[in-house]
């Protein structure tokens, strides 16, 4: 039997030995043949009991007596299921930086390794080697034990190695992802002091990953770090500083990093597109159109093909500048290109249009978007709509949302709204009921505009029951009535003289704590004048004034008759003096003239004479 390399008389050493004599006495596996079961049960058994041997060692000695030397190979991947007799004496044993991989190699035996790795150290002569940092940087990455990872990058430190280059750049990422700040930067520290590929790559990870948690800060402070080492940085990294300056608002910033970054020996190459992507972002965002355009042409004429991005940077940058030749050149050119697909850059060229009025266009952006298989948006519908309205009439922009329907565009809500209201206003009520019930029947049916549209509307053409049955069905839909819904609703019973029922709205306009405003006050007095309420009226005033709100011609004008039929004209003095110098129109200077005269106050009808003034009528 061979001789073992360590003593034969301690009990610990009679399992090594009876395990090792039992290995050797295996038959030799060979693939042409099946194993035994019996054989495969008996290496399972003799790995366990080694590691279990090993590890019980580690833990009890409190001298470096570990593994003897050495061992084989296939006794390093044993779990630690079962646990040999307690050794009478712990051998004199030497960890190796083979051992201590091959621990980290078998996922039954890697929690081990680390343990090993620490009982190692003791020994004199153990140095660990790079293939071994490696191991246990990635075992404990796997494992996420933060604690002693921060070890293992001490001992980096202290003994002068480094994991491959690959792993510090994952070890830093890591670090920075899960929150571990103090551990990332000291890692920086380490591999700073080596130099070489490690830290390029290093700092470059971290830089990305600081970006992803939008630390933009901590990344120019690591690129400053870098500069300061005197580190050649990768394109990587220029790329994450660029974006971390972009993001904080510093187009020059990244202007100047850009100008580094051509200088590298990597410029031009198909990589640096996603450079030129970040500077025309960060230009285009301050509002620099024609330094972002003129990037786009530095590209071309280096035989760079810009991508989607820069495009749509550069074409919104020129839209929002209502540069309207120049961006109608390069979406023309991006068109060609089929690099157009960014739905806020088709947003800025319709509202470009508008702006210009030529809302003509916009039905073309729509139909470009159809074309290209995006979806035209209810914000991009909604906005040619209002554009034709603004820019066109009312008639001109149903024809707009016939047209965009025929294409295949589907409004939204807020574009239903919008066409409700056209029509609406065109005194379409047929219409106006036609597409609110499309909306409905498509569950759109909580939009507060929409409903506050057809009230209004059923208000003017004096159809209460209709009103108040959609008020019901609103409530029913779970969507709460805003101030808009119930002013049109106070205006409606208003106008019919219905004060009773406009006291009712008021009374659940103060239950759901609605704020009023000063059209809710103008309307709710209207109603209880008409209805010869004088005094709730003169109470609601007060009400108003009370709560800050500033009288206009409609509730001076209103007021006057309820100061006059009620004979109180020192309120009407004081209502007048708080609108001196306020141009009145004919009718309401006429009316509180009549009433002056009418009560004999003659001083004050000079008064009036002296301090008013009212606009003639248009004719």
């Amino acid at each position: 039997m061979e001789v073992l390399p360590f003593p034969a008389s301690s009990s610990s050493t009679r399992v090594m030995a009876k395990c090792y004599s039992d290995w050797q006495s295996l038959p030799p596996l060979h693939p042409s043949r099946r194993t035994p079961p019996q054989s495969q049960t008996s290496v399972s058994t003799i790995k366990r009991q080694l590691a279990s041997f090993v590890l019980h060692c580690s833990r009890s000695c409190a001298s470096p007596l570990l593994e003897p030397k050495n061992l084989p190979n296939e006794f390093q991947a044993a779990p630690t299921t079962v646990s040999p007799p307690l050794p009478e004496a712990a051998p004199k044993l030497g960890i190796s930086n083979k051992f201590i991989r091959g621990l980290c190699s078998d996922r039954q035996t890697e929690q081990l390794a680390f343990e090993c790795y620490r009982r190692a150290l003791l020994q004199p002569e153990f140095r660990p080697e790079k293939k071994t940092a490696n191991a246990l940087t990635v075992q404990l990455l796997r494992a996420k034990q933060w604690d002693s990872l921060e070890l293992l990058v001490g001992d980096f430190r202290t003994y002068g190695v480094l994991p491959e280059k690959r792993t510090c750049a994952r070890l830093v990422a890591s670090c920075i992802k899960a929150r571990k700040f103090g551990l990332a930067e000291a890692v920086l520290g380490v591999v700073e002091a080596k130099k070489g590929a490690p830290a390029v790559m290093a700092f470059s990870s971290a830089m990305l990953a600081y970006n992803k948690l939008h630390m933009y800060r901590r990344t120019v402070l690591v690129y400053g770090q870098a500069r300061v080492a005197r580190l050649p940085l990768n394109a990587d990294a220029y790329r994450a500083v660029m974006e971390a300056c972009g993001a904080l608002g510093e187009p020059d910033m990244v202007a100047s990093l850009f100008k580094l970054y051509r200088s590298q020996k990597w410029y031009p190459s198909e990589t640096c597109v996603e450079a030129y992507a970040i500077i025309c972002d960060a230009l285009a965002k301050a509002g620099r159109a024609r330094d972002a355009l003129q990037c786009l042409r530095e590209m071309e004429a280096d035989g760079l093909s810009p991508n989607a991005a820069v495009y749509s940077s550069v074409i919104g940058a020129l839209a929002d500048a209502r540069e309207t030749a120049a961006a109608k050149e390069v979406y023309r050119q991006a068109w060609e290109n089929k690099m157009l697909g960014d739905p806020d850059m088709f947003l800025k060229m319709i509202i470009m249009h508008v702006e210009a009025g030529v809302v003509e266009d916009t039905i073309e952006v729509a139909k470009d978007m159809r074309q290209l298989g995006l979806r035209v948006t209810d914000c991009i519908l909604s906005t040619i709509i209002n554009g034709f309205v603004k820019k066109r009439g009312l008639k001109p922009a149903i024809r707009a949302y016939d047209k965009l329907a025929f294409i295949g565009c589907e409004p939204g809500q807020v574009t239903y709204a919008s066409v409700i209201n056209v029509y609406c206003r065109l005194g379409r009520s047929d219409r106006a009921e036609s597409v609110f019930s499309e909306m409905i029947d498509r569950g759109l049916d909580k939009c507060v505009v929409a409903y506050g549209n057809m009230i209004s509307m059923y208000g003017k053409i004096r159809r209460a029951s209709e009103a108040m049955k959609l008020l019901a069905l609103m409530k029913q839909k779970g969507c709460e009535p805003n101030v808009f819904v119930y002013n049109s609703l106070l205006d409606m019973h208003g106008r019919l003289g219905n004060a009773k029922q406009a006291e009712k709205i008021w009374k659940e306009m103060m239950r759901r704590k609605v704020q009023p405003d000063r059209i809710s006050y103008t309307a709710i007095i209207y109603a209880n004048n008409r209805a010869g309420e004088l005094d709730r009226c003169m109470e609601l005033f007060q009400e108003f004034r009370e709560t800050g709100g500033k009288i206009d011609k409609t509730m001076a004008g209103l007021m006057v008759g309820v100061f006059s039929k009620c004979s109180r004209f020192n309120e009407l003095i004081e209502l007048l003096k708080g609108m001196n110098g306020t141009k009145m129109d004919r009718r309401l200077y006429m009316t509180v003239m009549r009433s002056l005269r009418d009560a004999g106050l003659e001083v004050h009808v000079k008064w009036l004479q002296s301090n008013f003034t009212f606009m003639q009528e248009k004719t």
